[in-house]
């Protein structure tokens, strides 16, 4: 059998019998949801400031830019779910990127080149580098489960984008925790925290999603 057939038999076989890919990953989002939440607010829960923060656009763009990421990598890991997706669905996850890089060029225009230094390193960089991934290691071992159902063709890729929308979910609790709004922090942490769950996804997903 040619390996064009053999593609089209799984992802044939993968429609026919079960829940969908989609509804799969649907529901598997929402458990991962819930799992963020139950991690976020059992070990740190919203900064107390958090009102008055709600009311700067630095605190709510951070919201933007990992809504963003977990959106598009949403979209992004349901069409790696199936056996037959190509790689330039991955176009979407640069929306993220993008807008946080408008945002950096924005707040270095603003602010005097004195301050960058303080802005960057931040008084929670560490406490970044470790919940995001502790809030993001339930959800992206859910998602995983959920992707097995669509047979990836790329089980690398696909879970290192499973990565990607955890670190996303998780991500979003954790902005409502830190206190450090600069995009010039958030560029540098939270990216290197979720791009760690992204390694992990695509280190796990070479077991958990080969067929």
């Amino acid at each position: 059998m040619k390996t064009d057939d053999l593609i089209a038999t799984l992802s044939k076989d993968a429609r026919s019998t079960g829940p969908s890919v989609t509804t799969m990953l649907a529901g598997g989002v929402a458990v991962a949801i819930v799992l963020a939440a139950v991690a976020f607010f059992g070990m740190l829960g919203p900064r107390p400031d958090i009102h008055a923060a709600a009311a700067t656009p630095r605190f709510l763009l951070k919201f933007v830019m990992t809504a963003t990421l977990a959106l598009t990598a949403l979209a992004s890991a349901a069409a790696l779910s199936r056996p037959q997706a190509g790689a330039r669905v991955l176009g979407l996850l640069l929306a993220a990127p993008l807008l946080l890089a408008v945002a950096v060029l924005a707040e270095m225009m603003l602010v005097p080149m004195p301050d960058w230094p303080a802005l960057w390193i931040g008084n929670n960089n560490m406490l970044c580098l470790v919940f995001i991934p502790l809030i993001g290691f339930a959800p992206l071992a859910v998602l995983l489960a959920a992707m097995r159902r669509g047979a990836p063709a790329r089980p690398r890729l696909a879970g290192a984008v499973a990565g990607l929308l955890a670190g996303g979910i998780a991500a979003t609790f954790y902005a409502a925790h830190c206190t450090d709004d600069s995009p010039l922090f958030v560029a540098t942490w939270y990216s290197i925290a979720i791009l760690a769950l992204a390694a992990l996804g695509a280190l796990a997903a070479s077991r958990a999603l080969r067929w």
